[in-house]
């Protein structure tokens, strides 16, 4: 893999990006929320055709991502106005897909991928934070859709502990998908080099991979749609 900087906090549209959001904001804390809530809802969930390798200033250009894109992005964003963070990665369980892939294309997916969030040093503490992957409509739609299946994991949500959130609340440290999260692959400075390890669990084959670039935007669509619903009062 040639290497490439995801999180490229020095591309002049995250730096504008990343000053905007933080210039008239006295505290980092204030600053890490205005992020926070740019990247959770500004940044609409959808799979991307590059799925994980596609940089931050592309993220925000694209105005959609999923958790490594958002992620990447949050970190670029969080570097660009000086604010101390890292990228955690994991592994997750499959099922956090269900009901967006379904029938072959869920059955084809590997029953553990990799995954990403965000920890960040406020006021001296390290926070870990996901609740920014899922925009507010679409984690709507997805609550809904869980409570109408009676599941407590799938629609790009976990609640099997019982609860789940998608408010900035850095102290409590409620998520929106932690609770499907398996193996611990450590926290890491840039997301390429992550990608470029044997950890990294995204790497489909070109097989799959055309597979994956013909449905995805059949599965846009369905997440698109659930949002639409739910932004229609009908969630």
């Amino acid at each position: 893999m040639k290497r490439t900087i995801y999180a490229d906090y020095d591309n002049i549209l995250v730096k504008e990006t990343a000053e905007r959001l933080t210039q008239n904001q006295n505290s980092i804390r204030e600053k890490v929320e205005n992020i926070f809530y740019y990247v959770r809802d500004e940044i609409k969930f959808s799979f991307p055709l590059k799925g994980d390798l596609v940089k931050a200033s592309e993220t925000i250009k694209n105005k959609k991502g999923q958790c490594n894109t958002k992620s990447a992005l949050f970190l670029a964003l969080c570097k660009a106005a000086a604010i101390p963070a890292k990228i955690h990665f994991s592994l997750i369980k499959k099922e956090i897909q269900k009901g967006l892939f379904t029938g072959f294309m869920y059955r084809l997916m590997p029953n553990f991928i990799s995954h990403s969030w965000v920890e960040v040093d406020i006021e001296g503490t390290w926070r870990k934070i996901d609740s920014f992957i899922n925009d507010e409509s679409f984690y709507r739609a997805g609550r809904a859709k869980l409570k109408e299946n009676k599941m407590d994991t799938g629609y790009s949500i976990s609640c099997s502990s019982g609860e789940s959130s998608i408010s900035f609340n850095p102290d409590e440290e409620k998520f929106v998908q932690m609770d499907a999260v398996t193996d611990d692959h450590g926290l890491w400075y840039e997301p390429y080099d992550y990608y470029a390890s044997h950890l990294y669990k995204n790497r489909p084959g070109i097989i799959k991979l055309i597979i994956y670039r013909i449905m995805i935007p059949r599965i846009n669509k369905r997440v698109n749609q659930m949002r639409n619903k739910c932004q229609n009062g009908l969630c």
